[in-house]
Formats: structure tokens, C-alpha cells, sequence
């Protein structure tokens, strides 16, 4: 692998660890939507390499499904369940921005600590995105404790699953087309199921607000 294609990797890592970073500080339902919908763009272009080194039919395949469920399906269903229910703004954060920028940058200088070090040693070309890519699971895991909103997330889990392909990937961590598309539908059904619980909570308590969501508890 030459320095130039390493630094289209990590490149594109980055513009995966940035979408999680404004995820935390969107406030708009919709813009979380397109952040995940940027993010997903940058896995399936991140995958779509990987079809330059070793050609398949079934890996273009993999990755066009991969396409098309991340970046047009997930966030189509999600924008549709926004105007739907005329949601304009998602639940506040536990933590104000500032010290969830806190919190994220404490996260990243911890995924690049002597800890995860010996991560590179799998793939040592692309140390600096394996690392980063650590980093985006942690901010991703902290996005959904931080965040009030059961849409913002579910996006989250969503996230999380996007920075795990990536460093697995990155890794050199090789999956079979025929895993990749079992995983895709999973997700693709596991979206849909999660909507239609939303959609309910939101009719009954008006809110996707978790903290209102003890009101459950009382009806």
C-alpha cells in the first residue's frame, strides 16, 4: 500500500470521526440524519477500495447494498419518520457542548494512548486511522449516554456499527461478501423495527425525549 492511498484511508476515516463530532453537537433532528448520511457515504467509499485491490462480482454487490442501505435507504426512512411526525429539533444532551467536546477529546487522546497501540501492530500502514477509528467508537458509544433523543440514538448505534466496519477494514480484518450482506440486512430490518417503536413512543408521549419516556411508567 503507497503513502498516497494510506492518506486517502485515513482521510476519509476522519470525515467519519468528524460526523459523530457534530452529531454531538447537532440540535436539529435532520441535520444528525445527514451527518449520518455523509459518514455512511465515506464506509462505502472506504469499501468500495478494497474492490480496486481484489475485483468480485459479489463484493461490488456487497458494497453497492452497503450503498444503498447506508446512505440512501437508513437516512430516506429516517427523514420520512421526521416530517411525518413534524419533528424539528431533537432531544438536548445531558452534558452542554462544551463539555461533551471535553469528553470527545478526552475519548480520542485515550484511543491513542500506549492501550491501543498494539492495535497497529496489526496493520502498521494505517496506524493513524486504526487509532482514529478507535476514537469514532468511543465518541460513538458516548453519543448515545449524552444524548436525550431516542432518534439521535438510534443514529448512534447506527454510527458505532459504521466505525466498527471501518476498523476492521482498516485493520485488514477481511469479511466475506456473503457476511457483509447478512450484516447490511440485519441493520436494514433492525432500522425499520427500531422506527416503528419510535413512531409509537413518539404518538404516545409526543417526544422522543428519553428522560419524558418515565411517563410510561405511570399510564
Amino acid at each position: 500500500m503507497n503513502s498516497n492511498f494510506a492518506q486517502i484511508l485515513f482521510f476519509l476515516e476522519a470525515m467519519i470521526f468528524s460526523a459523530v463530532i457534530f452529531m454531538h453537537l447537532s440540535k436539529k433532528s435532520s441535520s444528525v440524519v445527514n451527518l449520518y448520511m455523509l459518514q455512511s457515504l465515506a464506509i462505502s467509499i472506504l469499501l468500495f477500495s478494497s474492490i480496486l485491490e481484489k475485483p468480485s462480482l459479489l463484493l461490488i454487490f456487497a458494497v453497492g447494498i452497503t450503498f444503498a442501505v447506508k446512505a440512501i435507504i437508513a437516512p430516506h426512512f429516517f427523514h420520512k419518520l421526521i416530517s411525518r411526525n413534524h419533528i424539528k429539533f431533537s432531544a438536548s444532551t445531558y452534558l452542554n457542548a462544551p463539555f461533551t467536546l471535553i469528553v470527545v477529546a478526552v475519548l480520542t487522546a485515550f484511543s491513542y494512548s500506549h492501550l491501543f497501540h498494539p492495535l497497529t501492530v496489526i496493520f502498521s500502514q494505517n496506524a493513524d486511522a486504526i487509532l482514529l477509528a478507535v476514537a469514532t467508537m468511543l465518541s460513538s458509544i458516548f453519543l448515545l449516554i449524552n444524548r436525550k433523543g431516542a432518534m439521535s440514538q438510534a443514529i448512534g448505534i447506527l454510527s458505532l456499527e459504521n466505525a466498527i466496519v471501518s476498523f476492521t477494514f482498516l485493520a485488514g480484518l477481511e469479511q466475506s461478501p456473503a457476511l457483509q450482506l447478512g450484516i447490511i440486512f440485519d441493520i436494514l430490518a433492525w432500522i425499520f423495527i427500531a422506527g416503528t417503536v419510535a413512531m409509537m413512543i413518539f404518538r404516545h408521549i409526543d417526544s422522543f425525549d428519553v428522560s419524558s419516556m418515565k411517563r410510561l411508567k405511570e399510564d
